[in-house]
């Protein structure tokens, strides 16, 4: 044997084994591809299933508040209905009770025309009954004083579109009557401040 062919047998096993050694690695080498690339689908499977999961929480979530909301709604619907039946029920007796009351209040004025129309079938003094009705009619202006109602004072006044109504006009006798009020035809009246009829009169001009 020549030193060719030891050489040969000397190389040759270095050449196997550094053969093997690349396979080996290239082995390696692809299954940790492999292992990489499962790894990574696995990854994005479960990125799209978690993914997926919150797209359904979100949608879950989204239909409990619209529950909550409507909830919501519904219940100041009703509120709202039960407070505006409320206030109308409390107009209602408010007006009925204040129209009672002031009923209540004119009654002992009835009851004193009742007197005094009983005893002028019998009364034969007309000064007697004059002043009577006077009385009556003293206690019935404070009666409805007593309620807000006040009556227009329009005698001399200047005239005022806001309380007086104009039935006719006439000449002024007097440069300080002009535009004033000379007379009145129907006495105005004031409920609360607020003019619930305005006075008829006459205007000099």
């Amino acid at each position: 044997m020549n030193e060719k062919d030891i050489e040969k047998q000397t190389v040759a096993p270095e050449a196997a084994e550094a053969q093997d050694n690349r396979n080996a690695q290239n082995d390696a080498e692809t299954q940790t591809a492999e292992t990489v690339q499962a790894e990574k689908a696995q990854a994005e499977d479960t990125t799209q299933a978690e993914a997926e999961k919150s797209d359904a929480e979100k949608l879950a979530e989204a239909e409990a508040t619209i529950a909550s909301l409507r909830d919501q709604m519904l219940r100041q619907m009703a509120e709202f209905d039960n407070f505006r039946k409320r206030t109308i029920k409390e107009k209602a007796e408010l007006i009925l009770g204040g129209g009672s009351r002031v009923l209540e209040s004119l009654l002992p004025v009835m009851d004193d025309l009742e007197r005094a129309q009983a005893n002028m079938a019998q009364a034969s003094d007309v000064d007697t009954l004059r002043e009577g009705v006077d009385l009556i009619m003293q206690k019935l202006m404070k009666t409805l004083e007593a309620n807000g109602l006040k009556k227009m004072d329009t005698q001399g006044v200047a005239f005022d579109t806001d309380f007086h109504e104009a039935i006719a006009l006439t000449p002024a006798t007097d440069e300080a009557q002009k535009n004033h009020v000379i007379d009145c035809v129907q006495a105005g009246y004031m409920l609360n401040d607020k003019v619930l009829r305005h006075a008829k009169v006459v205007v000099a001009q």
